[in-house]
């Protein structure tokens, strides 16, 4: 009995030991897509996204950051206020000055002091809040994910439900101190690294010279499941202080080979000749080299003035035709050549064809921003001059074909800028026709409206139910929207749609929050989520302003309410404040049943709740009818009148 008692006794200190032993050997674990989901929140010590656990061998220690420079913050100035960082010691480790500008996107090194805060570690830094921030944004926009919503949320006792400019938030950075076991490998820093579209462990860890065995186990990534998210943060191990390739300089070039050994057999004479055959040897050498140098530099030099090169590289999941040398017309045309062969069937236009179409871009022919018209071929044509990767909007614009998306007919390259040629649209953008022009005359009668949301959401429901992949428009507001002749609506700028990805053309969450203010989604500005029924929304809003006349802005009005909130008022008094709520250019010449149905689709596409929300093919259904019966309330009204 004794000994059971010894043995069960011996066992539970066994136990004991090996939970404390494990405990002091813990690495830190990697909580996959937990920390950029918002209304999320894990507590529990092995999963946390509270931060890292409290478990290395010191409370406090010189940690290191990766933030990827983005104005406002791309300087050794900003990015040291912004982190909370000696900026001494940060231009110092980048090898740069004190008052440099890193290039964006920049990999920067960033030194901070790591230590204990109750469970977890963290460095601490402040923000203040700036209008139309939230948590999502300031963790995964403003600090790329080196901080979580939910330590924010933690970190900050707020009494109030929005963040109001001004205000000042703790912000916890993720960073960590070195266990035991890794100190007896001789890891002495760990970086925190923010993971982006293609990053790998290991190449991450190739980048810092660090064994993929070592920075899993830092991470409790198992080999098997390797798979790392974006807007993440990874622990490197490092034995040394941290040096990124980005930021290093080019290895010096190889030395020349040492000539071969002389021989040690053989006469004196043996050796004197060999020392002879040596330097007739490097003599010939040298000769040949300069003779074959010259040649290569001459030819080089004519194909230099002749065929300049483009070359096409990766960006995430996007290709992007970059000009080496953005002087040169041939060039230009080689980058036409490439992006023709990606696009077939658009013309390649040459630049002196578009100068002529827009009198050399003369102001007369100015549309607005950056777009002209032109005449090509006696018709009207939209020129719209644009910088940066353009490939996207072309390759989506290239494979879709229908009568509410704008028509792109042909592209042009010229000393780095790109001119896309679109259909013309008379009438120009909604926004003209229902608040900016009231006082000259542009005004839509009820039927106009509805066909033009007609149109509109048969656009999307293209976009999201026949295009393969489905695609997110992402951008939907009056001003994309285009009139032709006979006020048909047509979808246009595409610069900020993107294909599906997953079940319910759902996508992982993106820390990148853009947009026009007003046709935003709670989901999307809250945590990031983007989907078709982001599209979805900002058509609720827009068929809001179609109704009311009003800008989205106003409509939100002070307090910054949902858009479904105001629109209970009048769904509960009925027709009794109808007449306040429609556009007061239309005299009450609509069908007041009619504009109270449209008003309850409006309501469900403005869903707080996106799985409530309507499917574009739905919305197109309802106001399918909806313009029947206008049709034909109109019509009898012809008649009897």
């Amino acid at each position: 009995m004794f000994k059971m008692a010894s043995l069960t006794l011996i066992s539970v200190f066994c136990l004991l030991m090996l939970r404390f032993r494990s405990s002091i050997y813990a690495q830190q674990p990697y909580v996959r897509k937990a920390t950029t989901a918002c209304r999320i929140v894990n507590t529990s010590n092995s999963n946390s996204v509270l931060g890292y656990s409290c478990n290395g061998l010191h409370r406090n220690c010189k940690a290191y950051l990766i933030f990827r420079s983005l104005p406002p913050f791309n300087t050794v100035a900003s990015i040291s206020t912004l982190l909370n960082s000696d900026p001494s010691q940060l231009s110092q480790i980048n090898g740069v000055n004190e008052s440099a500008t890193f290039a964006t996107n920049w990999r920067v090194i960033v030194p901070v002091n790591c230590s204990c805060s109750g469970k977890y570690y963290q460095a601490n830094t402040t923000h203040a809040i700036q209008h139309d921030d939230t948590y999502f944004v300031i963790a995964n926009n403003t600090f790329q994910g080196l901080s979580t919503c939910q330590a924010l949320k933690q970190q900050n006792i707020i009494l109030t439900k929005n963040l109001y400019s001004g205000t000042r938030l703790t912000v916890p950075l993720r960073c960590a101190c070195p266990t035991k076991n890794q100190s007896h490998v001789k890891v002495q820093y760990l970086l925190s690294y923010i993971v982006t579209w293609g990053d790998t462990i290991s190449r991450i860890s190739a980048r810092y010279g660090v064994d993929t065995g070592r920075t899993l186990e830092a991470n409790e990534i198992s080999e098997e499941a390797p798979t790392i998210y974006p807007f993440t943060t990874v622990l490197v191990p490092l034995q040394n202080l941290p040096t990124d390739p980005q930021t290093a300089e080019p290895p010096p070039p190889p030395p020349s080979s040492p000539s071969p050994p002389s021989s040690k057999s053989g006469s004196n004479g043996g050796s004197g000749k060999t020392w002879i055959y040596a330097v007739v040897g490097v003599l010939a050498g040298s000769a040949l080299t300069l003779i074959f140098g010259g040649v290569v530099f001459f030819l080089l030099i004519r194909r230099s003035k002749r065929e300049p090169v483009a070359t096409v590289v990766s960006d995430s999941f996007e290709e992007r035709v970059m000009p080496l040398n953005k002087n040169s017309d041939e060039e230009s045309q080689e980058v036409l050549d490439v992006m023709s062969h990606v696009a077939q069937s658009l013309k390649v236009y040459d630049f002196k064809e578009l100068q002529s179409a827009t009198d050399n871009f003369s102001s007369s022919c100015w549309i607005k921003g950056s777009v002209y018209r032109g005449t090509i071929n006696g018709d009207f044509s939209a020129i719209k001059k644009m910088n940066g990767d353009v490939s996207k909007e072309i390759n989506l614009l290239n494979k879709i074909n229908h009568s509410s998306l704008v028509h792109l007919s042909g592209v042009c390259f010229n000393e780095g800028n790109w001119y896309l040629v679109y259909e013309f649209a008379d009438n120009g953008p909604l926004s003209d026709w229902i608040y900016d022009n009231r006082n000259e005359g542009k005004v839509l009668n009820w039927v106009q409206r509805i066909q033009i949301a007609l149109d509109v959401a048969t656009g999307l429901e293209y976009l999201h139910s026949f295009t393969s992949p489905p695609h997110v428009h992402q951008d939907i507001n009056s001003g994309n929207v285009l009139l032709d002749s006979d006020f048909r609506a047509k979808i246009a700028n595409f610069s900020l749609a993107r294909p599906t990805e997953g079940q319910g053309g759902q996508f992982a969450l993106t820390r990148h929050i853009v947009g026009t203010k007003g046709f935003m989604a709670p989901e999307y500005l809250e945590n990031g989520i983007v989907s078709t029924k982001l599209d979805v929304y900002a058509f609720g809003v827009l068929m809001l302003e179609i109704l009311t006349g009003k800008e989205a802005a106003a409509l939100y009005g002070e307090d910054n309410t949902y858009l479904s909130d105001a629109l209970d008022v009048v769904l509960k008094d009925g027709h009794e404040n109808l007449g306040h709520f429609i556009d007061p250019s239309m005299q009450g010449n609509y069908p007041s049943e009619l504009a109270m149905t449209v008003i309850r689709l409006i309501e469900s596409c403005l869903n707080k709740s996106a799985i409530h929300r309507p499917a574009m093919d739905e919305i197109v259904h309802s106001l399918s009818r909806i313009l029947n019966a206008s049709l034909t309330g109109e019509l009898s009204n012809n008649i009897s009148g």
